[in-house]
């Protein structure tokens, strides 16, 4: 299984990005251009619960929708699932991510790292690592900081 990893500082705490990251009304206004909407469509965000991503314009040449299997939980700190539909899940079988948000030691009360991990293992030889999605995960995880 290969892997990627990438992640942002935030200037908010890991409790506000946790919350933010797993509310579907939340996350679908963060930036619209990136993340036009998410629903959980079967389930609560729990194991097992079926999330559906629909990518703005600014991503949706690359992704339009991801359908997301959550596979476990850590409530306040990090959530994994595996894309089970969508562009991502043609070009690999499996791939988890998993988000966590970090409590910066010391600054728990304004600052966390946000940090996404990708496990992947590409369908043919010539598909590419998933560059394209650590950089839009990333960017978006900075917009976090921008929403009130």
């Amino acid at each position: 299984m290969r892997s990627m990893k990438g992640e942002v500082m935030l200037n908010i705490p890991a409790e506000r990005a946790w919350e933010m990251y797993r509310n579907d009304e939340i996350i679908s206004k963060i930036n619209p251009e990136m993340l036009a909407h998410a629903q959980y469509i079967e389930g609560d965000g729990s194991p097992e619960s079926l999330r559906i991503f629909k990518l703005g314009p600014a991503v949706s040449n690359y992704v339009k929708e991801s359908l997301e299997k959550i596979e476990k939980v850590e409530n306040g700190r990090s959530v994994t699932y595996t894309v089970i539909g969508g562009e991502l899940h043609k070009m690999y079988n499996p791939y988890t991510v998993t988000f966590t948000f970090i409590p910066v030691e010391g600054k728990e009360k304004d600052t966390c790292i946000a940090e996404w991990k990708a496990e992947y293992e590409p369908l043919t030889p010539s598909t590419p690592p998933p560059e394209k999605a650590k950089d839009a995960a990333l960017a978006f995880l900075k917009c976090f900081v921008n929403y009130e």
